[in-house]
């Protein structure tokens, strides 16, 4: 988990992640990923149901998952055409049953979001009369984001309802840079970059609450089930420190100078958000379903005032899941699980004055190995519009994952 939270910024990097606490990255494995990040309905046996804490009682073996996640990105606008590749540890998760079909508990550690810009600008020197008498080249840049560890249990009320309970820990700094370079010097000068440096460092609690129903039987054969599950996040509000200096260097990036200017305490707002879904499906061997969620960031607050001023955020998709004949034990290829989906998403912050829109196409596959799998998904997607939000960032992500189940906590008997 120590090396896991070490490796959480190396995502590629975008401008994007410049507003608000950084982009988000959500709560879906890679098994969601696949079939367009929908997972808040579906039961699952032989995966984790990290989506919907209700829906962890299905889950009656000891199962750990692993993911990673590579990701290319390239930025255009009307001058520029830029390109940047990153990959990290996407999450450790654990589920295992108290009570098998009753209650079943889940821990995890994962990435809430990311920060990872760097923007460079030429900016103006006017004296106090307004002349302009030189020109600084202005770096902005950012690292960094936040991370979750959570602790999820899930109950059964009844055969066909369940309720959830989530609560996470939510911690990480974020590190952003002002800098300025003057571009002509006087002739024995020494030029000297001067930096302001914010480091927020936040942490605190957030809690969620889940529900499922899940109605099988169905159909002239009684094989097709129907599955709808909700997901309310409250909102929470987590303690936030921003810790600026100036920092002045030479242009080989030496400190020459490091000064405190201010230490700021205060409170980081976060709004509270819900998911709804719903799934149809005919056992294991398919499953098609689609769900929405919702964010208002209008009422977010930070510590840092540059931070606010977001707005509304949702995000709808729909996907499936496809397995030729998961009980055959001839033919390995019929027994591969294949998904597919698309999303379309709106960001809470504005670019140019404008919304910023995502729309993503996913697949993905998960090879069994014995109870085991090893997961697979890809996404394709378009974040902004040139002509609207002056960027625009396409982007493809590689997930790649591991699931093992096996049975924990056995008594033994002996005759």
């Amino acid at each position: 988990m120590l090396f896991a939270a070490k490796v959480w910024g190396q995502a590629a990097p975008s401008p994007f992640t410049d507003f608000g606490i950084g982009d988000a990255y959500g709560n879906s494995l890679i098994h969601n990923q696949g079939a367009g990040g929908i997972g808040v309905s579906h039961p699952q046996y032989w995966y984790l149901n990290n989506q919907n804490p209700a829906l962890l009682i299905y889950n009656t073996l000891t199962v750990f998952e692993v993911g990673t996640i590579y990701e290319s990105r390239t930025i255009k606008a009307d001058t520029i055409n830029d390109k940047s590749t990153g990959g990290n540890l996407n999450y450790l998760a654990i589920a295992f049953p108290i009570k098998v079909n009753k209650w079943t508990t889940s821990a995890g550690l994962m990435p809430y979001t990311h920060v990872s810009y760097n923007f460079q600008f030429p900016q103006e020197i006017k004296d106090p009369s307004g002349l302009v008498v030189d020109t600084a080249t202005v770096t902005q840049s950012g690292k960094g984001g936040l991370t979750q560890l959570y602790w999820s249990n899930g109950v059964r009320i009844t055969k066909s309802m369940s309720v959830g309970v989530k609560s996470t820990y939510i911690f990480g700094p974020i590190d952003n840079v002002y800098a300025n370079l003057v571009n002509n010097v006087q002739d024995g000068a020494i030029p000297y970059v001067i930096q302001i440096e914010e480091k927020t460092n936040v942490n605190g609690f957030n809690f969620g609450l889940g529900f499922s129903f899940s109605q099988d039987s169905l159909g002239r054969r009684n094989d097709k089930r129907f599955s709808a599950g909700a997901v309310y996040s409250f909102g929470g509000r987590l303690k936030g420190k921003i810790n600026r200096q100036a920092i002045r260097t030479t242009i080989t990036e030496d400190t020459v100078e490091r000064s405190p200017i201010s230490v700021v305490n205060g409170k980081l707002e976060v709004p509270s958000a819900f998911i709804v879904g719903v799934s149809f499906a005919k056992g294991i061997k398919w499953m098609v379903g689609t769900e929405f969620s919702y964010q208002d960031w209008s009422s977010f607050k930070s510590v840092n005032k540059d931070d606010e001023g977001l707005s509304e955020a949702w995000r709808v998709s729909l996907g499936g899941e496809y397995t030729i004949d998961p009980n055959t034990v001839e033919n390995y290829l019929k027994r591969i699980t294949f998904r597919a989906g698309l999303n379309l998403e709106r960001y809470p912050f504005l670019a140019n004055s404008r919304p910023v829109n995502d729309f993503g196409i996913n697949f993905g596959m998960s090879l069994p190995a014995g109870r085991s799998s090893v997961d697979l998904a890809f996404k394709y997607g378009r974040r902004g519009n040139k002509n609207e939000n002056i960027l625009e960032e396409s982007y493809f992500k590689i997930f790649f994952g591991l699931t093992f189940n096996d049975q924990w906590f056995i008594k033994r008997k002996f005759d």
